[in-house]
Order: structure tokens, then sequence, then C-alpha cells
């Protein structure tokens, strides 16, 4: 992770999800790239179809926001977040409860407390979450999703001085939709 660092000073971050493929280096577009670079670009900033996981320059590079969103392609060959999907199968959601995210001076630990099946708006984009009324609005609809593709745990208690982890990917067969899986920062 710090020879990473030393090689892209974009990677600020590494994600690692117990039980998945997800174990990556996680980057943020310097000012000389915008927010969807690393949609397309490895690590290395060298042309590659999977990308990198990423944030976008809205989110803070220390985690501190009341919501971070990390994205990822689902990728055909089970790379990137196409693992996330395993969280739509409740047996796999409920016994797998934890992702990491390691920082050079930390190591953050979040609970999975949600994961479903989301439209397309761009979530940073539609509220306003320093706005506590927006974030309490927000994290409700985090735990009261009941479409097909959903998971939620039943005994979390979310508020508005909680940190949230969003992951974001495309559903299987692409269209407007992305599957979200959602942790809460313990």
């Amino acid at each position: 992770f710090k020879e990473l660092m030393k090689i892209n000073p974009d990677i600020y971050a590494w994600i690692y999800i117990p039980n998945t493929n997800v174990d990556y280096p996680v980057a943020q577009s310097g000012p000389d790239n915008d927010d969807s670079f690393y949609l397309s670009h490895n690590v290395y900033k060298n042309y590659q179809f999977s990308g990198t996981i990423y944030s976008e320059k809205k989110n803070s590079r220390d985690f501190t926001d009341p919501v971070t969103v990390l994205y990822g392609h689902n990728m055909l060959n089970g790379s990137m977040f196409a693992t996330l999907h395993n969280f739509n199968d409740k047996e796999f959601f409920d016994e797998n409860n934890t992702m990491f995210v390691f920082t050079k001076d930390k190591i953050l630990t979040y609970l999975i407390y949600s994961a479903y099946q989301y439209d397309d708006r761009h979530i940073l984009n539609s509220l306003d979450m320093t706005d506590t009324n927006n974030f309490r609005l927000y994290l409700d609809s985090t735990l009261t999703q009941r479409p097909y593709y959903c998971n939620v745990r039943e005994d979390i208690e979310l508020t508005t001085d909680d940190h949230i982890l969003t992951l974001s990917t495309c559903m299987p067969g692409g269209g407007n939709v992305r599957y979200l899986v959602q942790g809460v920062l313990v």
C-alpha cells in the first residue's frame, strides 16, 4: 500500500471485504483529471477497462464525510466490485457483515447493514448530506429498502453522527440501476 502511494499519490486507501474478491487500492483523481478518470484507468494511470476502485472529489480522503461513496466495475470475471452481488443472497449477507478500509494511519471497520438495488441517481448530488434533516432522511431510506434485490439488518440503528461507506457498482446486464452495499463505521 505504501509503495503504491509512492507510485501514485492519488491512492489514499485500501478496501478489503472478507469472503469476496474486494481487496483493492482506492484512488481519487488529482487536480489534472476529472472524477471519472479511474473508471477506465488502473493505479498506474494507464488505460484499463476494469479501472480502479475510486471516490469522487466531493468526498474527503479521510472518510469523515457523512457518506463516502466508492465506485467499482461489476466485472464478468468476478474482479473489482462484482462479488458485492453476493450480498443479495440472504445467507451470505447474514454471515458476512464486515468491511475494512486501510489508510496510511488507521484501519476503519464498517458493519455492513444494507445491500440493495438503487436507481441511477448520484447519491452525493441528490441530497446535501451536511444538512442533518437530509442526512436523517437518507439514513432512514437505507434501512427501509424493500425491493426484490435487497437485504437490510433488522437490528441496526443509525444516527446523524454516523459515517456511512457506500459501495456502488452496476447491476448484471447493465441498465440504469446500481447495486449498493452500505456499512456504518464502528
